[in-house]
């Protein structure tokens, strides 16, 4: 299910950016609440469903290694394995706890993982 883009391309589109700038949350949960979402999209873009399930760590390294490639900085690469594989477990952990796959996670769900931390 691992869909080829533009690598420069924003993964959220407008209307979702805009739905998130009208929820009734503060400026930080707003901001965590994009985060969470460009990295569920970026995460949907990288794995399978079913790879996702087992959260394979290579698949995500070599996906962060190809990008740091682009700007020649290994740094990056390390720093955005870990945040981006941070992010997926605990958006597997949380969709599991509310009984969704991480794919079907939502706006909606985000908000609610976002106020309960």
């Amino acid at each position: 299910m691992s869909i080829q883009r533009d690598p420069f391309s924003n993964p959220l589109n407008i209307q979702i950016v805009e739905a998130i700038d009208q929820l009734d949350l503060t400026i930080m949960q707003k901001h965590h609440v994009r985060l969470l979402a460009h990295c569920l999209n970026t995460l949907k873009l990288i794995f399978t469903e079913d790879s996702i399930k087992s959260l394979e760590e290579n698949l995500l390294k070599k996906w962060c290694d190809n990008q740091s490639k682009k700007f020649n900085d290994e740094q990056f690469s390390d720093l955005f394995y870990e945040q981006l594989s941070a992010t997926a477990k605990k958006l597997d952990t949380f969709s599991h706890k509310i009984g969704k796959d991480i794919w079907d996670l939502d706006i909606d769900d985000l908000v609610m993982f976002v106020k309960k931390s």
